[in-house]
């Protein structure tokens, strides 16, 4: 349910190009710090796992499993996050779902 188109399975199309334009979900899995952590921490992380996830063999395996690492900023994946939540949350009141 990504707005793009899976690189595994390139002819399946989009929620949106199957003419549902209001339906997108992007399913991530991530590396998380507590809050506070200091900084130079975090940027270290991420250039690391960058490094890792950049490696040919690396990407190849996680394309085997269906996964299209993406590698952005913390600044980036906390906007995703916040991003995220509000639709979801959006998705979940029209649903009704939790409401007694």
């Amino acid at each position: 349910m990504s707005g793009t188109r899976m690189a595994a399975l390139p002819e399946v199309p989009t929620m949106a190009e199957a003419g549902h334009p209001d339906i997108e979900c992007d399913d991530w899995l991530a590396l998380l710090a507590p809050a506070g952590t200091p900084k130079e921490i975090t940027t270290l992380l991420h250039r690391e796992v960058v490094d890792i996830i950049a490696r040919p063999t690396m990407k190849e395996q996680l394309a085997a499993l269906g996964f299209q690492p993406i590698g952005n900023t913390p600044e980036e994946f906390a906007a995703q996050i916040r991003t995220d939540i509000a639709k979801r949350a959006k998705l979940i009141r029209a649903a009704g779902i939790g409401a007694q």
